[in-house]
């Protein structure tokens, strides 16, 4: 017979592993790629020394002249909260008392759970790389009822939960329900109503400012990065390239050249726009140029750039390309994936008032970024490109 203990004993030794694994492995492509560590965490923080340039104590001389003074390499103290990061199932008492004499019924029920738990999951994580750890998902330009216009909705999905907040800092409308994403007029629909007098900033429920320091915080205009000046460090600041164009290989090229030769940095993983892609693609095949595929670690397919994956990103904003260094990213975790556990190590508890019952995933970590300045990012690129080999000539 089904039962709650049973349900718990499930969850802890037979979706724990997997679902962690899933999470770790086949979120995101690019979270594949970075290395995860438990070391530097002190606490609840991430204090780690970052190595920059090279060691001082190197020279020439005469054969018996004095031998070069002794400096050694030069570390940067970076300093970061570890991030709280959740995720959360519900079974109701009578789902779980009607599966009681059916195993698979049971089996089913909680498989379904926690498939829609490593959905919402992954989709949050893979929003979270290419974050500034605002959690600032889209502003709301314009509103009619619960109908919102906003300047993006790449980071948007049937199901989220969202805030509204004013440009002040103070929150208009919360936990607000989106059911449906209009990605042609770049609107969602929400279950509340919302007002916007002039704009709205919209979160993730309850994450204002709490998530992880994606790739947006490390190419923004912020004065810190990792509790450090960026005055103070210009190494700090990475290469970034506004212009608009069309994507070429020279493009690509120009920028791997200028981390290589000014900041001994291998890129070995490339991440843009579908927008971006499919130029790419159109420029090789303008090119007459071969298109190679590349099969990734986690399932996912990548075209090649002299060997380097090329991958699409839905969360990368239209128009923009990451020439990324992985080896220079570091996950750093106080654990791994974690059921809350109460003081008799139940995992399932029961909603206040509620024939329900919660169980919640924890995990307790932040990306830091060793070497900022040896990554790249180029946007306003074109989604269009020219074919040199197109005729345009005019029939008389």
């Amino acid at each position: 017979m089904v039962t709650l203990q049973n349900a718990e004993n499930a969850l802890k030794s037979v979706y724990l592993g997997v679902v962690a694994n899933q999470l770790n492995v086949s979120a995101n492509p690019l979270l594949t790629k970075i290395r995860r560590t438990d070391k530097d965490v002190w606490g609840k923080e991430i204090i780690k020394l970052a190595p920059f340039g090279i060691n001082g104590g190197i020279g020439a001389g005469e054969e018996n002249s004095l031998l070069p003074e002794a400096f050694g390499n030069s570390y940067a103290r970076f300093k970061a909260e570890l991030k709280n990061l959740y995720g959360k199932i519900e079974i109701t008492d009578k789902a779980i008392r009607a599966s009681a004499n059916n195993i698979g019924a049971f089996v089913n029920l909680l498989s379904d759970e926690m498939e829609g738990l490593v959905k919402a999951s992954s989709f949050n994580l893979g929003r979270m790389l290419y974050g500034d750890g605002s959690g600032l998902l889209a502003k709301a330009t314009a509103a009619s009822g619960k109908v919102v216009t906003c300047d993006k909705v790449n980071n948007f999905i049937e199901g989220m939960v969202v805030d509204f907040y004013s440009t002040e800092g103070s929150p208009s409308v919360t936990q607000a329900r989106i059911t449906y994403v209009d990605r042609a007029n770049k609107q969602i629909t929400v279950d509340k109503d919302v007002t916007v007098s002039d704009s709205l900033n919209i979160y993730v429920q309850g994450s204002k400012g709490l998530e992880i320091t994606g790739l947006g915080a490390i190419f923004s205009e912020s004065e810190t990065l990792y509790g450090l000046k960026r005055a103070d460090y210009k190494w700090l600041k990475p290469y970034t390239s506004t212009s608009e164009t069309e994507i070429s290989d020279n493009l690509i090229q120009t920028a791997i050249d200028f981390l290589e030769e000014n900041a001994d940095s291998k890129i070995n993983f490339i991440s843009c726009s579908s927008d971006v892609r499919r130029a790419y693609q159109a420029y090789l095949t303008a090119y007459r140029t071969n298109i190679d595929v590349m099969e990734l670690e986690g399932g996912f397919k990548a075209i090649s750039y002299n060997g380097i994956p090329v991958v699409t990103d839905r969360f990368v904003d239209s128009g923009t390309m990451y020439l990324l260094n992985t080896n220079d990213f570091v996950l750093h975790e106080l654990c791994d994936w974690k059921w809350i556990e109460g003081e008799n190590g139940s995992i399932l508890r029961q909603v206040a008032n509620h024939p329900a019952y919660t169980a919640t995933l924890v995990k307790y970590a932040e990306l830091i970024c060793d070497k900022p300045n040896g990554q790249a990012k180029i946007s306003g690129i074109k989604s269009t490109v020219t074919n040199p080999f197109q005729c345009n000539c005019v029939k008389e």
